[in-house]
């Protein structure tokens, strides 16, 4: 996918372009959808847009920080699937509902 970029407020060479889309990729380690570029005197301000990034939910599990499963022996996956799970519904106190 090509970036897409939208300079205001002034001139940038083409030359000036790539190499803030080469900053980008190498700050950020992905490529930008769009790139929004506003010149003020020397200064430029920078603003992009990337494509969601997927992530890996982290849960805490009988102490461990884990990703998946997959890893767990029979008894930490009893112990995970034993789990009580707390959960408090906001407003049902009595108190929020003066």
């Amino acid at each position: 996918m090509a970036c897409t970029v939208t300079v205001t407020g002034g001139e940038l060479s083409a030359q000036e372009i790539d190499a803030y889309i080469r900053r980008a990729r190498d700050r950020f380690g992905r490529e930008p959808r769009h790139i929004d570029m506003k010149v003020d005197g020397e200064e430029i301000e920078l603003q992009y847009d990337f494509s969601p990034q997927r992530f890996q939910r982290i849960r805490r599990i009988t102490g461990y920080l884990v990703g998946t499963l997959d890893r767990f022996n029979d008894g930490k996956r009893a112990e995970e699937h034993d789990r009580v799970s707390h959960r408090t519904d906001i407003g049902s106190c009595g108190v929020c509902e003066r």
